[in-house]
């Protein structure tokens, strides 16, 4: 009989009148036994009474269930000595051992995450299972040897079905996501194989080389026979196969489309809205391995937006969240699709994408979030991610660039017009005012009609909002105005392929491909980066952005314009006959005429011409690092003079300069042990100092006990003055 499947009889409150069953065949299963309904009508558990000797023989059998064989180890484990109570319930244990089932839980482990259930570890055999065969089972059971009656042991199933937390068959013959060789034994595939295989026929890798490394993954837990290989190319294919048939289109109409996808991925949505009278369409995309990626790199870090993305191509435009990973590239943790922008809609989703981060790390914050949009609205991220909101310029710089380089031919005047809206954007920190340097703009370039007609339709109206953004909020730096454009660069390639032009005005085939070709990418990258396998994909990744590549061009081959600093040459490492000429050096605004600057990116040449700016001096500093002084010099002219004001200004300026000095040297050093070595000693007083290093327990047990002896003390004065 299951122990959950069966009627509810009687339910008993003592377990003293249960027979003790003793199957005759040596290896017996919960099949075998009659269960019993033990507890109160409110909270009750199945139970059955069994030998204690043949505890073994029932974990053999229910290890051998034909419908999902497995094995349990010990999760957690008590005993107490015989004689040690005076008064006990007829159920108190002697010892009591709690079994479960070697696919459980399900593997939140992935890249250094916390196992739930795995807080517990016995110096015992039967350990828990491998990462990779991690399932989310919730199949588990109790063992109690009674203390009354040592011989006997009480069996109290908690969860009989191999089921995991959404009710789901997760191993064995009838999960029907089971794949790879011995998909129906033990152990189960990872979940990383599955994804590092699909993520390759995904990526338009060709199959020998998918079933290579699926067999490779593969001989990592256990061993390959003729059997196994064949199983393992027949996997591959199957699995090849399934995505070469899969279509965006569940539905012909996009909306019920995207409802039915919905409904089948409630794991991959953080939060969902859908269209009607009063509410806009908001749908929140954000996989299991995309929330790690954002607990493990976003906390205490920042948060970037690269914001209304396909605005005039896209049905919907699209918002992706980013973090910066361990090599500083942009990573996507999270995909918003939607056409509002008002207050409350950003805050639902917002809020919602918050506390699924803190439903997992209850501490996790942001240090900050950066958008590119000046017309974002900032209220709700200060009000939801409760930091500081700081200003990127990529956006507008490449925009600026693509339409000076596609609307004016001259490459003089594009370089001098490109350095002259830069000059526009440095007024807000020159204290010249920009209308004059917008004016001279347009009366110079008069001739430039194309280009003046655009930047008068599209930009005079709104350049106060851009300019006055820039002014209040901190400026982002180059790199990751780098990585943000580098992710966006990576997007438009994926999404705005020609043999899917009519697919754009519809949603599912955004989602569809945002979660299988551009997730599997970033899946991919960053698990060749962490188990250096795929050098090939992990060289690409590293050298995927213009702020590494210009990491790898020597200062030697720099040289500058040293009277006029009008521009700089570089000289390419591999051809020395090759030279980029760099103009308005140590700008933002700094024109390259590389091909990779003329399709209006930012450029390793201009990045390290800049770099090479900022530590020789003679030159205007970033307009990061301008950002920055402007905020320390409004902190100290706030206060008035000789006032208490002035103090904590001052005080909160230091503080925040030493801390920047301090991340700066311990993100400069390669020998953390050189920055350890000059901490001052911190002395603590004589009557702490020999607690130092102690647990807090032991502090808190040895002070009762000393509390125990004195009183004990002072009774036998007392005594003793008696007699």
């Amino acid at each position: 009989m299951d122990a959950h499947g069966a009627e509810l009889v009687d339910v008993v409150e003592s377990i003293c009148g249960l027979p003790v069953q003793n199957p005759q065949e040596e290896v017996f299963s919960s099949a075998d036994l009659r269960w019993t309904c033990y507890g109160t009508t409110e909270r009750h558990d199945m139970v059955v009474l069994i030998p204690f000797e043949r505890v073994d023989g029932f974990i053999i059998g229910e290890c051998a269930n034909v419908e999902a064989p497995t094995r349990f180890h010990i999760e957690k484990g008590k005993k107490r000595s015989p004689g040690s109570l005076k008064d006990y319930k007829e159920d108190e244990y002697l010892e009591q051992k709690l079994y479960w089932c070697s696919f459980g839980p399900e593997d939140y482990g992935e890249d250094g995450g916390v196992l739930p259930s795995r807080k517990y570890r016995l110096n015992t055999r039967n350990r828990a299972a491998r990462p990779q065969s991690m399932r989310g089972c919730t199949c588990r059971f109790e063992v109690i040897r009674l203390y009354a009656r040592p011989v006997v042991a009480l069996i109290k199933y908690i969860e009989r079905r191999h089921v995991n937390r959404a009710g789901f068959i997760c191993h064995g013959p009838l999960d029907k996501d089971a794949i790879g060789p011995g998909a129906k034994k033990t152990p189960y595939l990872s979940s990383n194989i599955k994804q590092q295989t699909m993520s390759m026929i995904y990526l338009g890798i060709p199959e020998e080389n998918v079933l290579e490394k699926h067999i490779e993954g593969i001989q990592r837990y256990c061993g390959l026979d003729e059997k196994v290989m064949v199983l393992a190319s027949q996997d591959v294919h199957k699995l090849g196969m399934i995505i070469k048939r899969s279509t965006h289109e569940l539905a012909l109409d996009d909306q019920a489309s995207i409802r039915m996808w919905v409904e089948g991925h409630k794991k991959s949505i953080f939060f969902y809205q859908d269209s009607s009278e009063t509410d806009a369409f908001i749908l929140g995309i954000q996989t299991e391995w995309q929330l790690q990626q954002m607990i493990r790199f976003g906390h205490q870090s920042l948060i970037a937006a690269d914001s209304t993305f396909g605005i005039k191509r896209l049905k919907y435009p699209l918002c992706t969240l980013l973090v910066f990973d361990s090599r500083q590239h942009a990573l996507p943790v999270a995909w918003v699709i939607t056409r509002s922008f008002s207050k409350s809609d950003v805050t639902k989703w917002m809020k919602a994408l918050v506390d699924r981060a803190r439903s997992i790390e209850p501490g996790w914050k942001a240090s900050a979030f950066m958008i590119d949009d000046a017309a974002a609205d900032v209220d709700p991220i200060r009000d939801v991610f409760a930091c500081p909101v700081m200003f990127s310029l990529w956006r507008i710089r490449r925009t600026w660039l693509r339409n000076v380089i596609k609307k004016c031919h001259n490459s003089e005047v594009r370089r001098e017009i490109f350095k002259r809206l830069g000059q526009l954007v440095y007024s807000i920190f020159n204290g010249v005012n920009y209308s004059v340097a917008m004016e001279e703009l347009l009366e110079d370039f008069v001739d430039q009609t194309t280009f003046l007609e655009y930047f008068k339709a599209h930009w005079v109206p709104k350049i106060d909002m851009w300019l006055s953004a820039m002014k209040s909020l901190p400026l982002a730096s180059q790199e990751a105005s780098g990585a943000i454009e580098t992710y966006h660069l990576k997007l438009k390639t994926a999404l705005f392929d020609d043999s899917h032009l009519g697919a754009l005005r519809r949603v599912d085939w955004l989602v569809h491909r945002l979660t299988t070709e551009v997730y599997s990418s970033y899946w991919l990258a960053r698990y060749a980066d962490g188990s250096d396998s795929f050098q090939n994909v992990k060289e690409e990744y590293i050298a995927s952005t213009s702020w590494h590549r210009a990491l790898q061009i020597p200062d030697s081959s720099i040289e500058f314009d040293e009277k006029a600093h009008l521009f700089a040459k570089v000289y390419s490492p591999k051809d020395a006959n090759k030279i980029y000429l760099v103009w308005n050096p140590g700008s933002e605004f700094a024109f390259c005429e590389c091909a990779w600057s003329l399709q209006g990116n930012l450029c390793k040449h201009v990045i390290k011409v800049n770099m090479m700016c900022q530590s020789s001096g003679g030159y205007h500093p970033s307009m990061s690092l301008q950002s920055l002084r402007e905020r320390l010099l409004d902190l100290w002219r706030r206060p008035m003079d000789d006032s208490i004001s002035l103090d904590i200004a001052v005080a909160w300026s230091y503080q925040m300069l030493d801390q920047i000095q301090k991340y700066v040297e311990l993100n400069g050093s390669k020998d953390i042990s050189s920055i350890v070595n000059n901490f001052p000693v911190q002395w603590a007083s004589k009557g702490v100092r020999t607690s130092l290093g102690v647990p807090s327990s032991r502090i808190s047990s040895g002070k009762c006990t000393n509390d125990a002896v004195e009183r004990r003390n002072k009774k036998r004065k007392r005594l003793s003055q008696l007699r």
